[in-house]
């Protein structure tokens, strides 16, 4: 079952996912760290193509646990995404039989593409890194969450 909090956080790599009907963004961490980078960004959406992708990345960086972020309206209350992330993310944990956890997104594409400006890139890179930078502020987000006081 798919959690948003877990009772420990599980020592070793972390996945993080942005998940979106054309773009999968990713990002990598360590818990020992909680220092979360950009990692790829995924196309979506033909033939199961994006878990074809993320296969190849679960086999590599064998983590011992997977993030995916959580859309909904800045109210907090779910969308037609919502459920659709929702949906990847028991699809990850029933083909990886990893934990799989849901972090708050709320906004982190809007940082993220406001990062990115600032950092002065600029149309496609701008456009692909906007992903995987905002899977990154899911996974910081997730480790700070869980950093004790």
């Amino acid at each position: 079952m798919v959690a948003t909090l877990p009772s420990a956080l599980p020592a070793g790599t972390v996945l993080a996912f942005d998940f979106g009907t054309q773009r999968i963004g990713v990002a990598i961490g360590e818990t020992r760290l909680g220092l979360a980078h950009p990692l790829t960004t995924i196309p979506n959406g033909a033939a199961g193509r994006g878990f074809d992708a993320i296969d190849a990345l679960v086999a590599e960086w064998k983590p011992a646990l997977l993030v995916v972020g959580l859309p909904t309206h800045a109210d907090g209350v779910a969308h037609a995404m919502t459920d659709r992330a929702r949906r990847f993310a028991r699809e990850l944990e029933r083909r990886f039989a990893l934990p799989v956890m849901l972090c708050d997104e709320r906004f982190t594409t809007r940082a993220a593409a406001s990062a990115l400006r600032e950092a002065g890139a600029r149309g496609a890179s701008r456009k692909s890194g906007r992903d995987r930078v905002a899977a990154q502020l899911i996974l910081q987000a997730y480790f700070d969450q869980r950093q004790p006081a």
